[in-house]
């Protein structure tokens, strides 16, 4: 009867397959990230607002219907509050 340790040795070698995707994911997002703040320090540099680049950047994710309930959202609090 098999005492199972090549089944372990497999789980550990999967493991380790996983492991090291996850720690090169890691690194490609850390470098993705730097590249991203270039490219808002860039466009500052340029005279662009980066605070309401990274707004569009972010409305330009969400699909339209999200973005209008979130919209018509903070219009009743912002009514809610008395803000006009």
């Amino acid at each position: 009867m098999p005492d199972g340790s090549s089944d372990k040795s497999v789980s550990a070698q999967r493991l380790k397959q996983f492991i090291s995707r996850v720690e090169r994911l890691e690194d490609e997002k850390k470098s993705l990230g730097a590249d991203i703040r270039e490219v808002y320090s860039e466009a500052k540099s340029a005279g662009f607002d980066t605070k309401i680049m990274r707004q569009v950047v972010k409305l330009r994710k969400m699909d339209k219907a999200d973005r209008e309930e979130q919209e018509a959202l903070l219009q009743v609090y912002l009514d809610a509050v008395g803000y006009t």
